[in-house]
Protein backbone atom coordinates (compact mmCIF):
# COMPACT_ATOMS: atom_id res chain seq x y z
CA UNK A 1 0.00 0.00 0.00
CA UNK A 2 1.26 3.25 -0.99
CA UNK A 3 1.27 6.75 1.11
CA UNK A 4 1.17 10.23 0.00
CA UNK A 5 -0.17 13.18 0.50
CA UNK A 6 -2.62 15.52 -0.37
CA UNK A 7 -2.19 19.80 0.28
CA UNK A 8 -5.52 20.27 1.82
CA UNK A 9 -6.90 23.65 0.74
CA UNK A 10 -9.36 23.77 3.76
CA UNK A 11 -11.55 26.57 3.81
CA UNK A 12 -11.93 27.45 7.16
CA UNK A 13 -7.75 27.62 7.56
CA UNK A 14 -5.37 30.24 5.98
CA UNK A 15 -3.61 29.24 2.61
CA UNK A 16 -0.37 29.77 3.60
CA UNK A 17 -0.05 26.30 5.48
CA UNK A 18 -0.85 24.23 2.52
CA UNK A 19 3.16 25.03 2.00
CA UNK A 20 3.39 23.92 5.54
CA UNK A 21 1.81 20.61 4.75
CA UNK A 22 4.23 19.82 1.81
CA UNK A 23 7.20 20.92 3.46
CA UNK A 24 6.71 18.60 6.69
CA UNK A 25 5.36 15.68 3.75
CA UNK A 26 8.61 15.88 2.36
CA UNK A 27 10.78 15.82 5.21
CA UNK A 28 8.71 12.90 6.82
CA UNK A 29 9.37 10.81 3.60
CA UNK A 30 5.98 10.50 1.51
CA UNK A 31 7.09 10.08 -2.28
CA UNK A 32 4.22 12.08 -3.38
CA UNK A 33 2.05 15.38 -2.55
CA UNK A 34 -0.98 16.25 -4.96
CA UNK A 35 -1.57 19.85 -5.32
CA UNK A 36 -5.26 20.49 -6.28
CA UNK A 37 -7.03 24.23 -7.26
CA UNK A 38 -10.01 25.54 -5.01
CA UNK A 39 -10.09 28.74 -4.59
CA UNK A 40 -6.99 29.73 -3.13
CA UNK A 41 -3.72 28.82 -5.09
CA UNK A 42 -2.97 28.15 -8.87
CA UNK A 43 -1.89 24.89 -8.86
CA UNK A 44 0.97 25.08 -11.40
CA UNK A 45 2.39 28.29 -8.86
CA UNK A 46 1.76 27.04 -5.74
CA UNK A 47 3.50 23.16 -7.29
CA UNK A 48 6.57 25.36 -8.24
CA UNK A 49 6.47 27.07 -5.13
CA UNK A 50 6.42 23.52 -3.41
CA UNK A 51 9.22 22.19 -5.82
CA UNK A 52 11.35 25.27 -4.45
CA UNK A 53 11.27 25.02 -0.65
CA UNK A 54 11.44 20.86 -0.25
CA UNK A 55 14.14 18.28 -0.85
CA UNK A 56 13.03 15.69 -3.60
CA UNK A 57 8.84 15.10 -3.18
CA UNK A 58 7.68 14.36 -6.69
CA UNK A 59 4.08 16.54 -7.56
CA UNK A 60 1.01 15.81 -9.27
CA UNK A 61 -0.73 18.49 -10.10
CA UNK A 62 -4.59 18.55 -10.12
CA UNK A 63 -7.23 17.12 -10.46
CA UNK A 64 -7.69 20.31 -13.08
CA UNK A 65 -11.13 20.67 -14.00
CA UNK A 66 -11.10 19.45 -18.10
CA UNK A 67 -13.67 22.26 -18.90
CA UNK A 68 -11.57 24.93 -17.19
CA UNK A 69 -8.12 24.20 -18.55
CA UNK A 70 -7.44 23.78 -21.50
CA UNK A 71 -4.52 20.64 -22.75
CA UNK A 72 -2.44 22.70 -24.16
CA UNK A 73 -2.30 25.03 -21.04
CA UNK A 74 -2.12 21.56 -18.66
CA UNK A 75 0.40 20.38 -20.56
CA UNK A 76 2.53 24.03 -20.97
CA UNK A 77 1.89 23.96 -16.99
CA UNK A 78 2.98 20.84 -15.68
CA UNK A 79 6.34 20.95 -18.32
CA UNK A 80 6.83 24.78 -17.01
CA UNK A 81 6.74 23.17 -13.22
CA UNK A 82 9.36 20.33 -14.14
CA UNK A 83 11.38 22.44 -15.16
CA UNK A 84 11.75 24.81 -12.95
CA UNK A 85 11.99 22.65 -10.20
CA UNK A 86 13.82 19.37 -11.65
CA UNK A 87 10.76 17.13 -9.85
CA UNK A 88 9.03 14.70 -11.54
CA UNK A 89 5.49 16.37 -12.61
CA UNK A 90 2.33 14.36 -12.98
CA UNK A 91 -1.23 15.13 -14.00
CA UNK A 92 -4.35 14.41 -12.64
CA UNK A 93 -7.74 15.76 -14.67
CA UNK A 94 -11.60 15.86 -13.20
CA UNK A 95 -14.85 17.45 -14.32
CA UNK A 96 -14.92 19.47 -10.36
CA UNK A 97 -18.69 20.94 -10.01
CA UNK A 98 -21.02 23.00 -11.48
CA UNK A 99 -20.21 25.72 -8.90
CA UNK A 100 -16.91 26.02 -10.11
CA UNK A 101 -16.94 25.49 -13.47
CA UNK A 102 -20.07 27.56 -14.71
CA UNK A 103 -20.57 29.89 -11.69
CA UNK A 104 -16.80 30.73 -10.60
CA UNK A 105 -15.14 30.21 -14.00
CA UNK A 106 -18.16 30.90 -16.31
CA UNK A 107 -17.24 28.09 -18.47
CA UNK A 108 -19.75 25.58 -19.69
CA UNK A 109 -19.77 22.18 -17.92
CA UNK A 110 -21.45 19.59 -20.73
CA UNK A 111 -20.62 15.83 -21.80
CA UNK A 112 -17.84 15.66 -19.12
CA UNK A 113 -17.10 12.32 -20.12
CA UNK A 114 -15.96 13.14 -23.54
CA UNK A 115 -14.50 16.10 -22.49
CA UNK A 116 -12.12 14.29 -20.11
CA UNK A 117 -11.55 11.40 -22.35
CA UNK A 118 -10.66 13.99 -25.31
CA UNK A 119 -8.36 16.18 -22.69
CA UNK A 120 -7.09 12.74 -21.63
CA UNK A 121 -6.21 12.12 -25.42
CA UNK A 122 -4.45 15.13 -26.39
CA UNK A 123 -2.54 15.70 -22.69
CA UNK A 124 -0.86 11.80 -22.79
CA UNK A 125 0.64 13.16 -26.59
CA UNK A 126 1.70 16.88 -25.65
CA UNK A 127 3.74 15.17 -22.43
CA UNK A 128 4.96 12.15 -24.17
CA UNK A 129 6.76 15.48 -26.51
CA UNK A 130 4.70 14.39 -29.41
CA UNK A 131 3.05 17.32 -32.00
CA UNK A 132 -0.39 16.85 -31.52
CA UNK A 133 -3.45 16.53 -34.20
CA UNK A 134 -6.49 15.87 -32.59
CA UNK A 135 -10.08 17.74 -33.28
CA UNK A 136 -12.65 16.53 -31.02
CA UNK A 137 -16.23 17.15 -29.97
CA UNK A 138 -15.63 18.76 -26.73
CA UNK A 139 -11.97 19.66 -26.85
CA UNK A 140 -9.00 19.80 -29.91
CA UNK A 141 -5.16 20.93 -30.11
CA UNK A 142 -3.66 21.43 -33.75
CA UNK A 143 -0.24 21.19 -34.56
CA UNK A 144 1.43 22.33 -30.87
CA UNK A 145 4.57 20.46 -29.44
CA UNK A 146 5.87 21.68 -26.06
CA UNK A 147 8.96 24.15 -26.63
CA UNK A 148 10.40 22.77 -23.15
CA UNK A 149 11.80 18.85 -22.61
CA UNK A 150 8.35 16.36 -22.17
CA UNK A 151 7.72 15.34 -18.69
CA UNK A 152 6.55 12.26 -19.55
CA UNK A 153 4.28 12.69 -16.93
CA UNK A 154 1.52 9.85 -15.47
CA UNK A 155 -1.97 10.41 -16.17
CA UNK A 156 -4.31 10.11 -12.82
CA UNK A 157 -8.32 10.58 -13.83
CA UNK A 158 -10.87 11.46 -10.90
CA UNK A 159 -13.52 9.57 -11.49
CA UNK A 160 -16.66 8.07 -9.83
CA UNK A 161 -19.72 7.86 -12.40
CA UNK A 162 -19.39 5.13 -14.54
CA UNK A 163 -18.76 7.01 -17.57
CA UNK A 164 -15.70 8.80 -15.99
CA UNK A 165 -14.81 5.21 -14.44
CA UNK A 166 -15.08 3.98 -18.15
CA UNK A 167 -12.41 6.89 -19.25
CA UNK A 168 -10.49 6.42 -16.55
CA UNK A 169 -9.92 2.85 -17.30
CA UNK A 170 -9.51 3.51 -21.34
CA UNK A 171 -6.87 6.52 -20.47
CA UNK A 172 -5.22 6.63 -17.12
CA UNK A 173 -2.95 5.22 -15.34
CA UNK A 174 -3.98 5.83 -11.82
CA UNK A 175 -7.69 6.16 -10.79
CA UNK A 176 -8.16 8.38 -7.99
CA UNK A 177 -11.54 8.49 -6.11
CA UNK A 178 -12.48 11.34 -3.41
CA UNK A 179 -14.17 10.67 -0.27
CA UNK A 180 -15.25 7.12 -0.81
CA UNK A 181 -16.43 4.20 1.98
CA UNK A 182 -14.37 0.74 1.34
CA UNK A 183 -18.31 -0.49 0.13
CA UNK A 184 -18.63 1.66 -2.83
CA UNK A 185 -14.37 1.83 -3.55
CA UNK A 186 -14.83 -2.09 -4.04
CA UNK A 187 -17.69 -1.57 -6.64
CA UNK A 188 -15.49 1.16 -8.20
CA UNK A 189 -12.86 -1.17 -8.37
CA UNK A 190 -14.93 -3.74 -10.10
CA UNK A 191 -16.22 -1.36 -12.29
CA UNK A 192 -12.86 -0.25 -13.19
CA UNK A 193 -11.40 -3.77 -13.73
CA UNK A 194 -14.16 -4.60 -16.23
CA UNK A 195 -13.55 -1.47 -18.28
CA UNK A 196 -9.79 -2.28 -18.83
CA UNK A 197 -10.71 -5.93 -19.60
CA UNK A 198 -13.18 -4.80 -22.49
CA UNK A 199 -10.00 -2.38 -23.48
CA UNK A 200 -8.00 -5.01 -23.32
CA UNK A 201 -5.73 -3.04 -21.16
CA UNK A 202 -3.91 -3.71 -17.69
CA UNK A 203 -6.29 -1.97 -14.97
CA UNK A 204 -4.81 1.48 -13.87
CA UNK A 205 -3.78 1.94 -9.91
CA UNK A 206 -6.66 2.68 -7.82
CA UNK A 207 -6.11 5.95 -5.08
CA UNK A 208 -8.54 7.00 -2.85
CA UNK A 209 -8.64 10.32 -0.99
CA UNK A 210 -10.05 10.23 2.56
CA UNK A 211 -9.96 12.48 5.15
CA UNK A 212 -8.41 11.93 8.54
CA UNK A 213 -9.54 13.47 12.18
CA UNK A 214 -10.39 17.06 13.36
CA UNK A 215 -14.06 15.87 13.06
CA UNK A 216 -15.94 19.29 12.58
CA UNK A 217 -13.26 20.40 10.18
CA UNK A 218 -13.72 16.80 8.17
CA UNK A 219 -17.64 17.57 8.41
CA UNK A 220 -17.04 21.00 6.63
CA UNK A 221 -15.91 19.56 3.78
CA UNK A 222 -18.45 16.85 3.64
CA UNK A 223 -21.24 19.52 2.90
CA UNK A 224 -21.44 20.56 -0.79
CA UNK A 225 -21.39 16.76 -1.34
CA UNK A 226 -24.33 15.36 0.65
CA UNK A 227 -27.17 15.82 -2.71
CA UNK A 228 -24.08 15.83 -5.14
CA UNK A 229 -25.47 13.02 -7.91
CA UNK A 230 -22.91 9.46 -6.57
CA UNK A 231 -22.41 10.98 -3.69
CA UNK A 232 -25.42 11.23 -2.39
CA UNK A 233 -26.21 7.69 -3.30
CA UNK A 234 -23.10 6.09 -1.94
CA UNK A 235 -23.84 8.33 1.52
CA UNK A 236 -27.47 7.26 1.90
CA UNK A 237 -26.09 3.52 1.16
CA UNK A 238 -23.84 4.21 4.10
CA UNK A 239 -26.75 4.73 6.92
CA UNK A 240 -27.85 8.39 6.40
CA UNK A 241 -30.64 8.49 3.91
CA UNK A 242 -32.63 10.88 6.15
CA UNK A 243 -29.31 13.24 5.71
CA UNK A 244 -29.30 13.26 2.38
CA UNK A 245 -32.77 13.47 2.05
CA UNK A 246 -32.51 16.66 4.04
CA UNK A 247 -29.64 18.13 2.25
CA UNK A 248 -31.81 17.48 -0.98
CA UNK A 249 -34.32 20.08 0.24
CA UNK A 250 -31.20 22.52 -0.39
CA UNK A 251 -31.17 23.66 3.39
CA UNK A 252 -28.86 26.82 4.66
CA UNK A 253 -25.57 25.38 4.72
CA UNK A 254 -24.68 26.19 8.68
CA UNK A 255 -28.13 24.37 9.11
CA UNK A 256 -26.93 21.27 7.40
CA UNK A 257 -23.65 21.63 8.86
CA UNK A 258 -25.28 21.31 11.91
CA UNK A 259 -27.21 18.10 11.01
CA UNK A 260 -24.06 16.01 10.46
CA UNK A 261 -23.15 13.42 12.85
CA UNK A 262 -19.30 12.59 13.58
CA UNK A 263 -20.33 9.16 11.99
CA UNK A 264 -20.18 10.41 8.91
CA UNK A 265 -16.60 11.52 8.85
CA UNK A 266 -15.86 7.96 10.02
CA UNK A 267 -17.66 6.63 7.11
CA UNK A 268 -15.60 8.07 4.30
CA UNK A 269 -12.11 8.79 6.32
CA UNK A 270 -9.84 7.77 8.60
CA UNK A 271 -10.59 8.73 12.11
CA UNK A 272 -9.63 7.73 15.58
CA UNK A 273 -7.08 5.85 17.53
CA UNK A 274 -4.18 4.49 15.77
CA UNK A 275 -5.48 1.57 16.15
CA UNK A 276 -9.13 1.84 14.29
CA UNK A 277 -7.35 3.89 11.45
CA UNK A 278 -5.08 0.96 10.65
CA UNK A 279 -8.51 -1.35 10.52
CA UNK A 280 -10.08 1.51 8.51
CA UNK A 281 -6.60 1.49 6.16
CA UNK A 282 -7.12 -2.57 5.70
CA UNK A 283 -10.83 -2.04 5.26
CA UNK A 284 -9.64 0.20 2.08
CA UNK A 285 -6.79 -2.08 1.13
CA UNK A 286 -9.12 -5.09 1.28
CA UNK A 287 -11.69 -3.39 -1.28
CA UNK A 288 -9.49 -2.50 -3.46
CA UNK A 289 -7.00 0.62 -2.94
CA UNK A 290 -3.78 0.39 -4.09
CA UNK A 291 -2.68 4.04 -2.53
CA UNK A 292 -4.22 6.41 -0.09
CA UNK A 293 -4.02 10.24 -0.56
CA UNK A 294 -3.94 11.45 3.37
CA UNK A 295 -5.65 14.79 3.45
CA UNK A 296 -4.16 15.72 6.67
CA UNK A 297 -6.43 17.93 9.09
CA UNK A 298 -5.09 21.13 10.39
CA UNK A 299 -7.10 22.22 13.12
CA UNK A 300 -5.32 22.26 15.95
CA UNK A 301 -2.34 20.04 14.34
CA UNK A 302 -0.05 22.62 12.30
CA UNK A 303 0.93 21.75 8.81
CA UNK A 304 -0.99 18.48 9.72
CA UNK A 305 2.74 16.92 11.43
CA UNK A 306 1.39 15.13 14.57
CA UNK A 307 -0.92 13.46 11.32
CA UNK A 308 1.99 13.02 9.00
CA UNK A 309 4.14 12.02 11.60
CA UNK A 310 2.33 9.28 13.10
CA UNK A 311 1.91 8.12 9.28
CA UNK A 312 5.17 7.69 8.47
CA UNK A 313 6.06 5.60 11.36
CA UNK A 314 3.89 3.32 11.10
CA UNK A 315 3.49 2.72 7.41
CA UNK A 316 6.44 4.38 5.52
Amino acid sequence: MKFSVVTPLWQDRPASENLEVAINADRLGFSELWIGEMATYDAFTFATAVGNKTERISLTCGPLAVSVRTPMNMAMGIASVADLTGRQVNLALGTSSTVVVEEWHGRQRKKVARHLAETSQIVRGLLSGEKVNFKGEQEHCMGYRLRLAAPQSALTIAAFGPQAVQVAAQYSDRMVLNMVTPQSLSILRQQMEDAAERYSKPAPKLAVAPTSEAVNQVLRAVVGYLAAPGYSEMIAAAGFEDLVAFAKTRPHPKALLAALPDELASAIGLIGTAEQVHERIHQYQAAGADEICLVPVTAGDAGGVGTLTTMSKRYL
